[in-house]
């Protein structure tokens, strides 16, 4: 397996650096970004990505906000692991203890796809927050039989320490992430966010990370918890997501007490990173906080 992502090396052009520092908390070195001023928000990003995927929407959420973007553990450059594992709850009470550390209370927790189910978890585990926004939110396990038979797949997998290595190599070697990107999410992102992709996806560590996060998933349990949310959630969906269907949006969107779903045309699964701008007015519109 290659090493970990090296800052000095691997981070030298890495969005928003000037922003970025390390924090230690839980047992974990956290790669943390931090900009603005205001009332707080997080933004947990998905399965596979780092801090990179917010470049466009962290500055103007900045506009009226604090804004705290991290890599999850296992992704980017964060080491070490939670107590818990790589887990949904393992993940969860790693990013409460981190917030602890930070002393940051935020007005919103912001998830893209996995993040939105840690955000969810955090919220179920007691963390106290007015609102969760999920954008193209993964909440829903995958139907039927499918569901067991995926996640043993990625367990099988990740016991294999061949696996990552594959997978790094195949995308350091085909050059074709952006072509991956559209096939898998149904967006198109700038050359930068390729870039950052491409780099992330070649990295064997990154990559087995990525895979033991699905592995230990638990959509199941989280599903049964959705009717207790109390916060209030705000669901921003593309509609051409090849990842996530708005069908599974709206499942989520029915089972959880104070929610809202709005559907963006035309925008896949990173949404956020192919049109920001619409993102961030889908975000500040009636927004739950003041800003």
């Amino acid at each position: 397996m290659s090493p970990p992502l090296r800052w000095e090396a691997d981070g030298r052009h890495w969005p928003h650096r000037a922003a970025s520092r390390f924090v230690e908390a839980g047992g974990l070195t956290w790669h943390v970004q931090e900009t603005g001023e205001g009332p707080p928000v997080v933004l947990l990003h998905g399965t596979g990505a780092a801090t990179h995927s917010w470049r466009h929407l962290m500055p103007m959420l900045a506009e009226q906000h604090r804004v705290i973007a991290l890599d999850l553990p296992g992704h980017g450059f964060t080491r070490g692991k939670p107590a818990g594992g790589l887990t949904l709850p393992g993940m969860a009470a790693a990013v409460t203890a981190l917030l602890a550390v930070l002393d940051v209370r935020p007005v919103q927790l912001i998830g893209h796809s996995a993040g939105a189910a840690i955000a969810l978890r955090m919220v179920c585990g007691g963390f106290a927050v007015p609102e969760v926004i999920g954008l193209n939110a993964a909440l829903m396990p995958f139907p039927g039989v499918f569901a067991p038979l995926f996640q043993g797949l990625a367990r099988a997998l990740v016991r294999n320490p061949l696996v990552p290595r594959l997978f790094a190599a195949s995308a350091r070697t085909s050059g074709d992430t952006e072509r991956l990107l559209v096939r898998s999410t149904g967006s198109r992102i700038d050359a930068e966010g390729v870039r950052c992709y491409a780099m992330l996806l070649g990295n064997s560590h990154h990559c087995g990370g990525a895979l033991e996060m699905m592995a230990g998933w638990d959509l199941a349990g989280l599903q049964r918890d959705l009717p207790q949310v109390q916060p209030r959630v705000r669901l921003i969906h593309g509609a051409k997501d090849a990842a996530v269907p708005t069908s599974a949006a709206q499942q989520a969107a029915r089972l959880i007490p104070q929610a809202q779903l709005n559907v963006l045309a035309g925008l896949g699964h990173l949404a956020h990173e192919e049109r920001a701008d619409l993102v961030a007015q889908a975000i500040f519109a009636d927004a739950a906080v003041p800003a």
